[in-house]
């Protein structure tokens, strides 16, 4: 069943549908930013939108799939944001309707499709070929993002009803963060890459 799964989803056709759901996903998150990127400082516009960066690092790791010119470096951005900002979103969701937020669509829209970042980014480990080294420089590029995000309140906003413990979820994406960096070491760097065998 996994093998088929695979097989299934290292397909071209199924590499080109994923390309185009994901650019069209990171069109809609820079659009969903709209509103908050034009109240940034342009020095800060790029730690702001952080799910639809993660989703372009994706993007362009489906394309290197295609032409078949693997970056690490990409791979290890696109696998701990994905993670990350997946698993981020949808904790933040679901705590601001716990806290009395109206459960409305877009918060089952987002939630679904932030889920599906991770379960992505889960999937296609075994084909990252990321290095210790890329790692690092994915691990600088989060730990830094929070520091922007949460010492200058740069953070994607947030439900006022979870306003009050900003404090702790700053914490809380700190070390999501580590722990996604470790999730991508131990499920990939320690291990030996699978290679996408695409025909032509």
């Amino acid at each position: 069943m996994l093998a088929y799964l695979y097989g299934l989803l290292t397909k071209r056709i199924s590499l080109w549908l994923l390309l185009i759901i994901n650019v069209l996903g990171t069109i809609y998150g820079f659009y969903w930013y709209g509103d908050q990127l034009a109240a940034t400082p342009l020095h800060f516009i790029w730690f702001v939108p952080d799910s639809p960066t993660a989703s372009l690092f994706f993007v362009f790791v489906l394309i290197g799939f295609l032409i078949r010119k693997q970056s690490g470096l990409i791979e290890a951005l696109a696998a701990v944001t994905l993670l990350k900002y997946g698993v981020w979103a949808v904790v933040m969701n679901t705590f601001q309707v716990m806290e009395g937020a109206p459960l409305h669509w877009q918060i089952i829209m987002l939630n679904v499709s932030h889920a599906g970042m991770a379960l992505q980014a889960l999937l296609f480990m075994p084909y990252f070929r990321i290095k210790k080294g890329h790692l690092a420089a994915a691990l600088l590029w989060t730990v830094f993002n929070d520091f922007i995000d949460y010492h200058f309140h740069m953070h994607p906003w947030l439900s006022t009803r979870i306003m009050p413990y900003i404090d702790g979820i700053g914490w809380f994406t700190f070390l999501l963060g580590l722990v996604c960096v470790a999730t991508v070491y131990f499920l990939n760097v320690r291990q030996r890459a699978l290679r996408i065998n695409l025909p032509g």
